[in-house]
């Protein structure tokens, strides 16, 4: 019986497996995944649908990292139940793997909502290496793609779609794109610099119909909006979000709420048993609560954390937060933390913005200590501001020049510079 089992072979698993290699480098490991090839760079996927990106780049680990870590690695597997009292996985052709320490590190699924027509052929999710493999064979320069979802995914689908010479249409339900990290003001830039790039985009409204050929039904040739207006194309790419893939915790002991409740050390409520990435509600260092946090760096921080604690060596998670950096249409951007307007009571908001330069600055604090902050165009200075609040800075002495031009670690008082930036902290 192995010692480890993994169930997921993505970044989670990936820094479980070396932590504990470096504690343990003979205990038996077993990692159960349904992908034939698990370590590549989710984030990396659009850059496959662009052209921009092979396999080979995507690669996360090289082909031998099973092998070289000694891990029996059953790949194109799926596991469909556990059984916590017996302690031991069931996989897809009634196999059982025991186990004595176990890791769900199963990540998200593409939520697609019920909505006449999805079952047709030309309709795709975005999430992982297949979907973009699938939907590559179909991309055809000239087409017509209309994209359901205006966040992270669904952005980022468009801009490799763009770059295929795919005419795309975004189709939003709330009032503006990544309406999740970006406040009014940051989200028209990149409106504008998407529009400018050839993308419609239409918001208030979602897809209530996905409409088949008149000689084809199974064949998509467009979509009915809420409104009632049709939008012709070949393509529809559901991007709405993901959702927590808890199947393997549901009806046992384990406590869930969104995701798998885990604590600071990614223990779950069952002993042995443990939680890491998008399946996992662990500790948010700016709430100070347990939240989903769907991030590659996040889920392989925890199961670099559960990895260490499964072979034995106590190590706690130091947390981490809502983070998205990313750069689409030549645009960079960062948000980190709390996401609030100008007008959000109890938070004192600084804002510098230039919509004709599209850069954008903010930054949210609450009780001198910043809790969130937005960067569109210039990013430069995010990391130290990221660090600030990391670090729970008080910085009500230097907190005006946070967004000017001239901020940099210069402009942080000597004694907190040298603590924070020059002493290894």
């Amino acid at each position: 019986m192995p010692k480890y089992v993994i169930v997921g072979g993505s970044a989670g698993g990936i820094g479980a497996v070396e932590a504990i290699r470096e504690v343990d480098p003979v205990g038996t490991i077993t990692m159960i995944s349904e992908e034939p090839s698990p370590q590549y760079s989710r984030p990396m996927i659009s850059d496959y649908l662009s052209g921009e990106a092979t396999l080979v780049k995507m690669k996360y680990r090289d082909d031998r990292f099973w092998e070289k870590n000694k891990v029996q690695a059953l790949t194109a597997r799926k596991a469909v139940g556990v059984n916590l009292t017996s302690k031991y996985v069931e996989l897809d052709e009634g196999d059982r793997v025991g186990f004595e320490k176990l890791l769900i590190a199963t990540g998200g699924k593409p939520f697609v909502p019920k909505m006449e027509g999805r079952e047709k052929d030309g309709v795709f999710t975005f999430t992982d290496l297949s979907n973009a493999e699938t939907l590559a064979a179909k991309v055809e320069r000239g087409k017509r793609a209309v994209v359901i979802g205006g966040g992270l995914i669904g952005v980022s689908v468009t801009e490799a779609l763009v770059k295929r010479g795919v005419k795309v249409t975004i189709v939003e339900l709330k009032d503006r794109i990544l309406n999740l990290i970006l406040d009014a003001a940051a989200s028209e830039i990149v409106e504008k610099v998407m529009r400018q790039a050839g993308v419609t985009i239409v918001t208030g409204q979602t897809v209530q119909r996905i409409e088949g050929r008149r000689d084809n039904d199974g064949a998509v040739v467009g979509v009915l909006l809420t409104n009632g207006e049709e939008i012709p194309c070949d393509l529809v790419v559901i991007a709405i979000g993901v959702i927590p893939r808890t199947e393997l915790a549901v009806g046992t002991e384990i406590k869930m709420n969104r995701g798998i409740l885990v604590d600071r050390f990614m223990r779950t409520s069952v002993a042995d048993v443990y939680a890491c990435g998008d399946v996992a509600e662990a500790y948010d260092f700016i709430s100070e609560r347990n939240s989903l946090l769907p991030l590659w760096p996040v889920a392989q921080l925890g199961g670099r954390v559960a990895g260490y604690n499964m072979a034995g060596k106590k190590t706690e998670y130091p947390g981490g937060t809502v983070m998205s950096a990313l750069k689409y249409f030549d645009i960079p951007i960062i948000s980190a933390g709390i996401a609030v307007s100008e007008e959000s009571n109890g938070y004192d908001v600084l804002v510098d913005h230039h919509p004709a330069r599209n850069l954008y600055k903010k930054i949210a604090l609450k009780d001198d200590v910043i809790v969130g902050m937005t960067f569109v165009g210039d990013i430069e200075k995010a990391g130290i501001i990221f660090h600030l609040m990391k670090k729970h800075v008080h910085v009500r002495d230097f907190k005006e020049g946070l967004i000017s031009e001239n901020f940099g670690l210069v402009t942080i008082p000597a004694p907190l510079r040298k603590k924070l930036f020059m002493m290894g902290d």
